[in-house]
Order: C-alpha cells, then sequence, then structure tokens
C-alpha cells in the first residue's frame, strides 16, 4: 500500500485533511519507512475550499485515484453543504470496482453512503451523526460505538482522533506494527487504543415525563443505588404487583427495570470515576456492585473499556 489517494470537495474537514498527509506524506524524514505517494485528488480543474477558509487546488483530477492502492475520504464540516459534484460518487464507485480498498474519516462516512458503497454493511462515524447517517442510508448498518469498522476493502471511523486510528490500523495491516509505532511516535500519538466510542458518548439520566407514575420509584432507586435492588422490592417502592410495575415500567423507560438498574449504576460509576479520586472498589461498592471485579465486565459491555482505562482517559491518571 504505497500509494495514497486523498480525495477532497469544498467543504471537507481540514484536520481530517491534514491527517491524511501527516501519515502519508514524505514530506517529514522517516528513515527505514517505506516511501509513500500521497496524490490530493479532486474535481478537474477546481479550487478547494475547506474547512476554517483554507483553500487547495488538487494534485490531479479524479482519474488519477484509480491506480492507487488505498483512497481515503476526510469528513466534512458540515452535513448541509452544497451538493457535491456527482463526479465524486462516480469516482469512488469505480475505484471500490476495481478492488481498491476506499476508507472514510469521520463525517466522510455519508460521502461513501451517497455512492452506494456502504449498503449492507456496517459503518461508523462521530457518535453525535450516526443517528443521522443510520436515518439517511437505513440500508447501512450503523454501529456508533466503535472507532472504526471495515469489511471487504471499505472501512469508516469515527471523529477527529479515530481517524488517526484508522489510519495508523491500515499502515498496520499492509506495513507491520514497527513501521505504524514510528509514524505514531513521530505524530506523538498512541499506535493504538483500546475501547470505542462509547466511552465519550454523553448519557444522562432521561427526565421523568410529567404523568410517569414511576418517576417516585426511580428517584428513590438512584438515591440508593448501592442497595440489594430486586425487581420486588422496586415494585413495593413504586407500590404495585411485581407484574403491573414491570410491564408499566418498559412501557415508560423501553426497557426493562433489572437492565435499567445496571445502566443507572455504570452511568453513576463513570461519573465517579470522571470527578473524583475514590479508588475503583469504593466506586463499585457505592454504585451497586458490591466490589471492582464485579463492576469490570458489566462496565466493559457499556462503556467498551475497564474502569481504571476510563479514569486514565478522563483524568490522566489512576486513582485505584
Amino acid at each position: 500500500m504505497r500509494t495514497v489517494g486523498c480525495l477532497i470537495f469544498d467543504g471537507v474537514r481540514a484536520f481530517d485533511y491534514a491527517v491524511i498527509g501527516e501519515v502519508w506524506s514524505n514530506r517529514i524524514s522517516r528513515p527505514g519507512l517505506p516511501s509513500f505517494d500521497l496524490r490530493v485528488c479532486g474535481p478537474e480543474g477546481a479550487r478547494v475550499r475547506l474547512g476554517g477558509g483554507l483553500e487547495r487546488v488538487p494534485d490531479s483530477g479524479l482519474d488519477a485515484l484509480l491506480d492507487c492502492d488505498l483512497v481515503v475520504v476526510p469528513g466534512m464540516e458540515s452535513l448541509h453543504g452544497p451538493p457535491r459534484d456527482p463526479a465524486v460518487a462516480d469516482a469512488l464507485r469505480a475505484v471500490h470496482r476495481r478492488g481498491i480498498t476506499v476508507a472514510s474519516l469521520c463525517a466522510g462516512a455519508f460521502v461513501l453512503a451517497e455512492a452506494g458503497l456502504l449498503d449492507g454493511r456496517t459503518a461508523t462515524t462521530h457518535w453525535a451523526l450516526a443517528g443521522e447517517l443510520a436515518r439517511r442510508f437505513p440500508a447501512v448498518d450503523v454501529r456508533p460505538e466503535v472507532l472504526f469498522t471495515g469489511e471487504e476493502g471499505l472501512w469508516t471511523s469515527a471523529g477527529v482522533a479515530a481517524g488517526i486510528d484508522l489510519c495508523l490500523h491500515l499502515v498496520r495491516a499492509a506495513h507491520g506494527q514497527q513501521t505504524a509505532a514510528t509514524i505514531a511516535r513521530g505524530m506523538v500519538t498512541a499506535p493504538f487504543r483500546t475501547g470505542g466510542q462509547a466511552q465519550f458518548i454523553p448519557t444522562p439520566v432521561p427526565e421523568d415525563a410529567v404523568d410517569d407514575t414511576l418517576a417516585g420509584a426511580r428517584a428513590e432507586i438512584l438515591a440508593a443505588l448501592d442497595s440489594p435492588w430486586t425487581v420486588r422490592r422496586m415494585a413495593g417502592a413504586a407500590l404495585m404487583s411485581e407484574r403491573s410495575f414491570a410491564r408499566r415500567f418498559v412501557a415508560a423507560t423501553g426497557t426493562t427495570p433489572l437492565r435499567w438498574l445496571l445502566e443507572q449504576r455504570v452511568l453513576a460509576a463513570q461519573r465517579l470515576l470522571e470527578e473524583t479520586d475514590l479508588p475503583v472498589d469504593t466506586v463499585a461498592v457505592r454504585c451497586g456492585f458490591g466490589s471492582a471485579v464485579s463492576l469490570r465486565p458489566a462496565f466493559v459491555a457499556r462503556v467498551g473499556v475497564a474502569p481504571r482505562e476510563y479514569r486514565r482517559a478522563f483524568r490522566g491518571r489512576d486513582a485505584g
């Protein structure tokens, strides 16, 4: 994977464009590393307006993408810009038909989806845009929880830093771990990050509707997450039978009482890990897990990383 095409058009995000150049450019001396041919390609003869007021005249037209080993599509500053030149989608389809690997960063997934390349495939984008991607392109299996995903020569990544993750992954797959690690070291970034987007997606406790008869019971549960709550005890707090309580709970929240309780305990643990220096064992007890050993699998399943890794990511240290 030596010849890399960077596809640009009006509205491309300058950061993503810069990431592609940083990973595959030969302007920086990298002794012992492969020599890459980075081609910045765009609609013929057009001056491209990047985000932030920058402009760039492509080195080559769209036809130059057909001789690349890899084509990378940066993200966009906005999903509501002017319509793209239809030649962009045509070029991507032609590239894919030739078996050339195509990757997108952040909102670049929308460009691949518009070209029909993601139909029936898994894809991701920035978590804040994932719902819109799924709405616009229902044939795409959108995975908002991952940093990047790919199959059969088509790759998509989440926002900003996840684009770096995907670029380094593609380098690693083609040229090995040492090459990727050397490039990452020069960029002063981690060559590989654990976890996914789930750890960065804000998930506030939903506000209760005014006519929700279970609001009081839920508030009581949230105030005592360290207590051994069962469905029977929850129903008692709501002054209902277990069956009526479970039925009304699902109707009000869209999930079962025990699943909701687990979610709230993990959310509470996230907040304590972010905002306090309490040991992880203490966090686990306060949130109703009893111990760090019990907290870890539930936390990993919901957030994508272990509690200590989560704290390091958000606070820069591990308080135990």
